[in-house]
């Protein structure tokens, strides 16, 4: 069998000083390893903690964009709502000044037939007031004529 030992004999048994030998070499082989492994172990540890110390950092990270998402969220819809209540101020006010132009359209239409049946009334007085005074000058002339016939 590989790596089996085979002690030289004496007289009362085995070597002792290859026994020594192989044990001190199977302690030091031993020692070697667990030393190795020691050192894997502290090394994982290590990793572990670093790991650890990016996944709490990253979880941190996380929770700062979930709370950032919902600022953000909460600040686009106060900014929708005011927006919305922007947009509907400005159609009351655009429906108000409609109708107040409307109104005053009207009262405008309103006075614009008032002063034309007052335009109306006084060309038909401005006639009637000429035809008085041709009236008048027709007597007037008439008289003359029949006064200078007369006389």
């Amino acid at each position: 069998m590989p790596g089996e030992k085979r002690f030289g004999t004496s007289l009362f048994g085995f070597k002792k000083s290859d026994v020594n030998y192989y044990i001190e070499k199977l302690i030091k082989e031993f020692e070697d390893k667990l030393k190795e492994k020691d050192n894997e172990i502290e090394a994982l540890k290590n990793q572990s903690r670093e790991i650890k110390a990016e996944y709490e950092t990253l979880a941190k990270m996380a929770d700062q964009i979930k709370e950032d998402r919902a600022k953000i969220a909460d600040v686009l819809i106060k900014a929708q709502e005011q927006a919305d209540l922007m947009l509907e101020e400005a159609r009351k006010q655009a429906m108000e000044e409609k109708r107040k132009l409307e109104e005053m359209v009207e009262q405008e239409r309103e006075k614009l037939v008032d002063i034309k049946e007052e335009l109306k009334a006084l060309k038909q007085e401005a006639v009637n007031t000429l035809r008085k005074y041709e009236m008048q000058l027709t007597k007037v002339i008439e008289s003359d004529f029949s006064n200078e016939e007369a006389g």
